[in-house]
């Protein structure tokens, strides 16, 4: 399942936006440190085609993919040298596929701010450094291991040295080793080593209720020219954790109203999660599977019919004989499988054959 980690200076507004995904009900308080250990909440990831698909075929069992969420706790300066609760909590990031940066946009004089006055730019560096320092001190080590092996003629080491020393340079500058990499296999080998600033990063930066529709808001401006600085193709999803809150309470035409008053269409916590999707290259495909269920399933963009198979069953994947795909829009259209195969929407793939985001798969297998 897709971990994603949300981490920030104490009082920004983790938690809260933890609970209105979750609606787990954790700990915020009104105080630094109140999360000690990460809260894990699971998310249905929302997809209207999931919906109106399950309504054309009848099938009141729908399952969405979800989405692993870990509210861990607040980062200080210092926290790479054991301030704060210090690397308990970096140690928790390193089990995340990606990290949701949330930043404090907005002014209130009822919550603390722990470094005593709201500015983005500084909240961001603050996160950002303790992050590659304690990258830098994992970077250093394993250059000097290599640097060993190096001296002796291993050319996979001289390599290694040469990649670390790369990483070095931009952590020592407060950015993340993803600005190192400059091929995939050199991403597979950071990896190993757990670099925290390795891992792809979504800024969220909540903001005041009355804030929420505006066009422009100078904070979140200045967070984003401030993310994009470490790393070009940063994304910044503003939200009010308040207004977030307010609305996982309501449903049906309350809800519909509430986000109407705010001048928005699309609740913050949806955009921030299709916006994860996208940091991660992620894709969706159905399965329609007769009266039992109508499920959502998400698989990297790329990814062939045979690693979709895997994603469902091992014996799909070791049986694999082909699978049957049509687009969700096409088949919503018809109203059923009988009904696309007749009209020729249905085309037979092979194991080669790439999913396409949207597509509804039915696996022919033999085991």
């Amino acid at each position: 399942m897709l971990r994603l980690g949300i981490i920030g200076l104490p009082n920004v507004g983790k938690s809260t936006l933890f609970n209105a995904l979750t609606n787990a009900g954790a700990a915020a308080s009104n105080y630094p440190f109140c999360t000690v250990d990460p809260n894990v909440g699971v998310v249905p990831i929302p997809d209207e085609r999931l919906e109106r698909l399950a309504a054309t075929v009848g099938q009141r069992n729908v399952v969405h993919a979800a989405v692993e969420f870990f509210d861990i706790a607040g980062l200080v300066e210092g926290a790479s040298k054991g301030e704060g609760l210090g690397n308990q909590f970096l140690a928790h990031i390193r089990n995340v596929h990606a990290v949701v940066h949330v930043v404090r946009c907005f002014e209130d004089p009822d919550v603390t701010h722990v470094a005593g006055a709201v500015d983005p730019v500084r909240d961001h560096d603050i996160v950002t450094t303790e992050l590659a320092l304690a990258d830098l001190a994992v970077a250093q080590h394993q250059r000097e291991r290599a640097q060993k092996l190096a001296r002796s003629g291993d050319k996979d080491a001289q390599a290694e040295v040469e990649l670390l020393e790369r990483v070095i340079i931009e952590l020592d500058a407060g950015r993340g080793a993803r600005n190192a990499v400059a091929a995939e296999r050199e991403r597979r080998a950071l990896e190993q080593l757990g670099l925290l600033t390795l891992k792809p990063v979504l800024y969220a930066a909540n903001v005041s209720e009355a804030e929420l529709g505006a066009e422009r808001i100078p904070a979140v401006e200045a967070l984003a020219a401030a993310a994009k600085g470490h790393h070009e193709t940063a994304e910044v999803v503003s939200f009010s954790a308040k207004f977030e809150a307010e609305l996982a309470e309501l449903d049906g035409a309350e809800r519909d109203e509430f986000l109407a008053s705010a001048g928005i269409d699309e609740p913050g916590l949806d955009r921030l999660i299709h916006a994860c999707y996208r940091l991660l290259d992620l894709e969706t495909f159905f399965t329609v599977v007769g009266d039992r269920e109508v499920r959502a399933w998400t698989l990297p963009a790329g990814a062939t019919a045979y690693e979709a198979a895997g994603q469902i069953h091992s014996d799909f994947q070791r049986g694999f004989i082909r699978c049957e795909a049509v687009q969700v829009e096409d088949f919503i259209r018809r109203g059923s499988y009988k009904a696309a195969r007749e009209q020729g929407v249905i085309r037979s793939e092979g194991k080669d054959y790439v999913v396409r985001d949207g597509d509804v798969l039915l696996f022919r297998f033999n085991v």
